[in-house]
């Protein structure tokens, strides 16, 4: 049984970040390294195998708004970091249910875009991309296309942000690789295809490390479906 199937036998109404990190990357989209722990000693033994610094997040099906809740420590440079951010996150969290601590590798760069799944009442499952970050309600600077989609759909959606500059070569920065930006995009159509189960998907932010794409944040809403 996968991922969704197994999500939707326990009645999950999303999944939790770590469950939606490894769907994603099942689908070849690069996500970030990352381990999913208990404890503190656990969560500085992963932090050093990833490398620091790190980021810890909670994590659980039934979390959501965690930057609101404090519920992220990001930039965590040594062990006493990495447990005083543990001991944070688990008394903000206080009575709520969670699955542990994600403990991430954190993803340096300066451009942040989003990639998403929405369903359509008329058109069914649609890919959204666009500018990511904090921007991402505010400019509301986003294309759509009808799943599936093709490479030549993916790259007509990257030419028509306002933001397309960014995509290029930017302070200094090399140009984003539009291929395997556009690979996301028609696997994020493709899942949209494939499970029905899943209602929406909200990659935000997908920041640019270099000229490559990496997934940092990723919610996954469930609905009725297979």
């Amino acid at each position: 049984m996968g991922i969704i199937d197994e999500a939707v036998s326990r009645g999950q109404g999303a999944l939790s970040e770590y469950e939606a990190k490894l769907f994603l990357g099942e689908h070849k989209i690069p996500v970030t390294r990352e381990e999913l722990v208990v404890g503190e000693d656990e969560a500085v033994a992963a932090a050093e195998r990833l490398g620091f610094p790190v980021v810890l997040k909670a994590c659980g099906p039934e979390i959501t708004h965690k930057t609101e809740r404090d519920l992220v420590q990001v930039g965590l440079d040594d062990a006493d970091e990495v447990r005083r951010a543990y001991k944070v996150i688990v008394e903000n969290l206080g009575s709520d249910p969670y699955d542990g601590v994600l403990v991430q590798e954190m993803i340096k760069g300066e451009r942040e875009l989003v990639v998403g799944l929405v369903r359509d009442p008329q058109f069914g499952p649609c890919v959204m991309f666009g500018l990511g970050g904090i921007f991402t309600e505010v400019l509301k600077d986003t294309s759509f296309r009808v799943a599936p989609i093709e490479k030549y759909d993916a790259l007509q959606m990257m030419d028509e942000i306002k933001s397309k500059s960014i995509l290029g070569p930017f302070r200094g920065k090399e140009a984003v690789d539009r291929d395997l930006l556009a690979d996301i995009l028609i696997a994020i159509g493709n899942i949209g295809m494939e499970y029905d189960a899943v209602k929406e998907i909200d990659m935000n932010p997908v920041i640019i490390q270099g000229s490559r794409p990496v997934v940092v944040d990723s919610l996954i809403i469930l609905g009725n479906g297979k």
